[in-house]
């Protein structure tokens, strides 16, 4: 009987902390300079974009569109990549993409849409 009251009293506090906590942070426009807190623990998937630039996916799975200055040789078929902040825990468009021990400058990072799939974008380039 009283771990029925127990388990009623846990219940009834865990749908009040469901009602209280805060709702995801609304997404701001498409196309917007952020920036990204912590990349090597925020960012859990990328997708290349040729050796234009990289589309980021954080733990929320927001995507982010990070152009690169150039080309950045070896993007497209990087297994993976990392970021230099400068010494900062922000990435944005004054850090570097490390890929094969090459850095990449960014252009800018900007908030995105998920990207479509490599076959899809490949086949939608072709004339």
């Amino acid at each position: 009987m009283r771990s029925m009251a127990l388990l009623g009293a846990i219940s009834a506090l865990g749908a009040t902390y469901a009602l209280a906590a805060p709702t995801e942070r609304a997404w701001p426009e498409l196309g917007v300079e952020t920036e990204i807190m912590w990349p090597q623990r925020n960012i859990r998937n990328f997708e290349a974009d040729e050796e234009r630039g990289v589309w980021l996916e954080d733990q929320q799975r927001r995507w982010y569109y990070a152009r690169v200055t150039g080309i950045c040789p070896g993007l497209k078929f990087a297994q993976g990549i990392g970021f230099d902040t400068r010494g900062s825990s922000r990435f944005n468009r004054s850090s570097l993409i490390v890929v094969e021990g090459d850095l990449c400058a960014l252009e800018s990072l900007v908030t995105a849409v998920k990207p479509l799939p490599r076959k899809q974008r490949e086949k939608a380039n072709k004339p």
